[in-house]
């Protein structure tokens, strides 16, 4: 018995103790909740090659390239549009979607046609990237070249007044592996002449053209030299002449006010003078009184102005002819004659009266009544007067007429002068 007791009383300690212990062990706290990763990266775009060098193309011909881009980033990368610079650049079907890790790719056709020299084109790639713009850039760049270059493309001579003719030289290379041979070369105008010098056989040509003015102004002409290529049989060159005047007045006429002038007004023509010798102008003079005509030398021998004061209620005769006469030192134009030109005073438009309407009143004609004749043992009596059918406003027509019909409408009034 005592030592069942013994074991009983031992046990019960036993719990309490470790009863104790456990409470006194510290409650740990509740976990907290992770938050976002602050280390995300989010869709990231990376090409390969961002800037493409095709190299040496011939104009012409198409240069094709697909850019190649990665996601490097941990979302999914968005390419949203792919914008070229130019009309020239297109880009094809693209990828629109790309996984974390993934590639994709952006075709892209670049048109040569027309382009010469070093060129560069620049696309644009809207994505939803976040760590940067929106946006990134990507370019082609190379040499295009032609496979005949004529340089200038466009033979411009001026030719000074006081030449004889004028000359430039244009320069045909050839581009390609292909010998390019040469016929001497033929103007399609005679104010053209040119001359062909050969300075590397079959690579490279000199062209001579010289222009023989015949007139003052623009003209235009083609030279032609036939080749021995099947792609490219003829070459031509484009070229003008401008023959530039001895002297260029600017305007080359003075308008003014209707007249009489309500005010003073003071009208300016400059003079040019594009010889090369020196030009001296004297004696400005308008014929018309009250006009003073003075020349300011802005340049001397070079460029005049010509400083015309119109007084108050200048008005140009009618039918006479009013003009700036200034004398010169260049012997083709010893004087050079200026018009001055008056505007007419527009008149207010005459509108026609509009005729009165007339109404017909049909009036039947007086009765004759026939005398009786009379005798000395009869008596006479006086014939009635004639009787006259009334009118009035309101009756147009006399007593006893019947209702005639409407007269015709008037005719319609002529339009009023513009």
């Amino acid at each position: 018995m005592n030592i069942v007791t013994k074991d009983l009383v031992l046990a019960v300690w036993s719990l309490i103790a470790g009863t104790a212990l456990v409470g006194a062990q510290p409650i740990s706290a509740p976990p907290v909740s992770a938050g976002p990763l602050t280390n995300a990266l989010g869709p990231r775009i990376q090409f390969a090659t961002p800037v493409y060098d095709f190299g040496r193309a011939r104009a012409g011909e198409p240069v094709k390239y697909t850019y190649v881009f990665t996601n490097t980033g941990d979302r999914m990368l968005i390419v949203n549009s792919v914008q070229p610079g130019c009309h020239c650049t297109t880009a094809g079907e693209w990828t629109k979607q790309v996984e974390p890790g993934q590639t994709g790719g952006i075709p892209v056709q670049f048109d040569t046609t027309g382009g010469n020299g070093m060129t560069v084109r620049q696309i644009t790639v809207a994505c939803n990237i976040t760590n940067l713009p929106p946006m990134v850039y990507i370019q082609l760049k190379g040499m295009i070249y032609k496979p005949v270059d004529v340089n200038p493309p466009w033979a411009v001579l001026n030719v000074p007044p006081d030449a004889e003719s004028a000359s430039l030289n244009v320069t045909i290379t050839n581009n390609t592996e292909e010998p390019l041979i040469l016929s001497p070369p033929e103007s399609n105008n005679r104010m053209f002449s040119a001359q062909l010098v050969t300075n590397q056989p079959g690579r490279g040509y000199l062209l001579k053209v010289t222009a023989v003015p015949m007139g003052v102004g623009s003209v235009q002409g083609q030279i032609h030299l036939k080749t021995t290529w099947t792609n490219t049989p003829v070459i031509q060159v484009m070229v003008v002449a401008n023959v530039q005047p001895a002297v260029m007045v600017m305007p080359s006429f003075v308008s003014l006010a209707p007249g009489p002038l309500p005010n003073a007004v003071t009208n300016s023509v400059t003079i040019q003078n594009n010889s090369t010798n020196l030009l001296t102008l004297s004696e400005p003079v308008v014929n018309m009184p009250g006009v003073e005509a003075t020349i300011r030398e802005l340049q001397p021998g070079k460029s005049f102005a010509a400083m015309l004061a119109f007084p108050q209620g200048f008005l140009v005769p009618p039918g006479q002819q009013v003009e700036l006469s200034v004398k010169s030192s260049n012997p083709r134009f010893p004087v050079l004659k200026v018009p001055v030109m008056q505007l007419v005073r527009p008149t207010g438009p005459v509108v026609p009266a509009r005729p009165a309407a007339s109404v017909r009143v049909p009036v039947s004609a007086p009765v004759q009544a026939t005398p009786p004749v009379s005798s000395p043992s009869t008596a006479t009596t006086p014939p009635a007067p004639a009787v006259t059918p009334l009118v009035t406003a309101k009756n147009p027509f006399p007593t006893g007429v019947r209702s005639l019909p409407a007269p015709p409408p008037l005719p319609p009034l002529p339009p009023a002068p513009k």
